[in-house]
């Protein structure tokens, strides 16, 4: 049965017309904290572009994937998750509502960690398990927007009297070097959304690593994967009728324009998606429809692309739970439960540390 949490009464007033502190409003307070760990330093200023000279310069060219995401591009991001052709999001999210009670009942009281929390909107369905049970549970949602966090956390806590959040504005990698230190018996690590898939097999081998560095023995990892399924519903997926996800790989370009002063002219590009059967995985490029040079002045960078040349910017990798159940097992991380939908397009793997 779905859970109906009860919203939190606007602050009263009081006879002058000011406002009265609620014992609901310190309770908000007081349940959460934000920290901020990418304070930036010199060292970090210096380094702002080096990242795309060193993609545009080598061959293939290539960009890091957080150039997908200015404001321009999360919004994109958000309109792809509700596309028809994009079956990811709402499968994971049938396959969370079927199943957060499971997980609730397995994990227990713990702190839930979620890498890349975002809105935290498929989380919910874990929240309300555990309202429904009356579970404590803390929250450390990790995101790099400290925006997101803030309001996300201020939502959640108005509809869960049993959370508390403890917001770190960080990267994955920051995060699991020092996690909050806890009162509660467990952690609980949440990966998902397929975002395991974006990276190649030896970042993905030191994620792993980190992420069972950062468990203690009887801790458990949630972790949302994508699995194989015919190339015509994969290349759909990323190649929608609307355009959409076309124009968000596009948006790369018109992201570097603003931030590093270049010229790139978007309509001189075109978005190329394909799933590579050998290698289990979807691979997206933006390529030169002409002959061109490109300018990025703040990095004092020109880059020349030939008719047909690919810029790599992303892959999305398909899993098979038995051969990711072994990985996993190499990191002491033994699944315990393998949660999917009645197709088997999408899959939630539960796991605990052993050692």
């Amino acid at each position: 049965m779905p859970v109906h949490p009860q919203p939190i009464r606007p602050t009263p007033a009081s006879s002058d017309g000011s406002a009265q502190v609620s014992a609901t409003t310190v309770s908000l307070r007081d349940r959460f904290i934000l920290e901020n760990r990418t304070a930036p330093t010199e060292d970090d200023a210096s380094a702002a572009g080096q990242d795309v000279i060193e993609g545009l310069t080598q061959t293939p060219k290539t960009l890091p994937p957080k150039y997908f995401y200015d404001a321009r591009g999360s919004e994109l991001f958000e309109q792809i998750t509700e596309l028809p052709e994009y079956y990811l999001t709402r499968t994971e999210r049938q396959i969370l509502e079927t199943f957060a009670g499971a997980i609730a009942d397995e994990v227990g009281t713990c702190d839930l960690i979620e890498l890349g929390s975002g809105s935290a909107s498929k989380t919910r369905l874990i929240f309300s398990a555990y309202q429904q049970r009356r579970l404590p549970l803390r929250f450390v949602p990790v995101d790099v927007s400290d925006t997101i966090l803030e309001a996300s956390a201020h939502d959640l806590l108005e509809d869960y009297d049993n959370l508390t959040i403890h917001g770190l504005v960080a990267t994955y990698e920051q995060a699991l070097q020092d996690l909050p230190p806890t009162d509660l018996p467990r952690r609980l690590i949440a990966f998902i959304g397929s975002t395991l898939g974006n990276l190649f097999p030896e970042p993905e081998q030191r994620f792993l690593q980190a992420v069972s560095q950062a468990l203690a023995s009887g801790d458990y990892f949630l972790l949302g994967v994508d699995l194989h399924k015919d190339t015509a519903t994969l290349e759909a997926a990323y190649n929608d009728a609307q355009g959409v996800s076309a124009a968000f790989n596009l948006n790369m370009l018109q992201h570097l324009n603003w931030r590093f002063g270049g010229n790139f002219d978007l309509t001189q590009f075109r978005h190329v998606a394909f799933y590579n059967d050998h290698d289990h995985q979807i691979e997206a490029y933006i390529e030169s429809l002409t002959d061109q040079t490109v300018a990025l002045q703040a990095l004092d960078l020109t880059v020349s692309f030939t008719q047909g040349e690919r810029l790599f910017s992303e892959i999305s990798r398909k899993f098979d739970t038995a051969v990711l159940t072994a990985e996993l097992s190499e990191f002491d991380l033994e699944v315990s439960d393998i949660f999917t939908d009645e197709q088997r397009q999408f899959a939630l793997l539960l796991c605990q540390k052993q050692s």
